[in-house]
């Protein structure tokens, strides 16, 4: 099962790609740990900016469901979406 990560531009910068593609992930956290491991030495560069971070399944931000806990599925996009503030 594959899953397309998506970075935040500061994500992107930092750690040298936009896009990455994950396998064996059965939901949102599981991308998120197979994604951290892709990037081996900068994991804690990606955990960094992942606390600035918000996640998103198909474009639907996952604190709007089950949290980390969404299944994911063969094709699915999770993305990681700045958080932004604004008045």
């Amino acid at each position: 099962m594959r899953i397309t990560v998506e970075l935040t531009c500061d994500m992107s910068q930092a750690l040298g790609t936009r896009r990455v593609e994950v396998e064996g992930a059965v939901t949102a956290a599981d991308v998120v740990r197979l994604t951290r491991a892709r990037f081996g030495e900068r994991a804690a560069e990606f955990e960094r900016l992942t606390g600035v971070a918000a996640v998103a399944v198909n474009g639907v931000r996952v604190t709007h469901g089950r949290g980390l806990r969404t299944k994911v599925a063969d094709g699915d996009r999770v993305m990681f979406v700045k958080a932004s503030a604004g008045g």
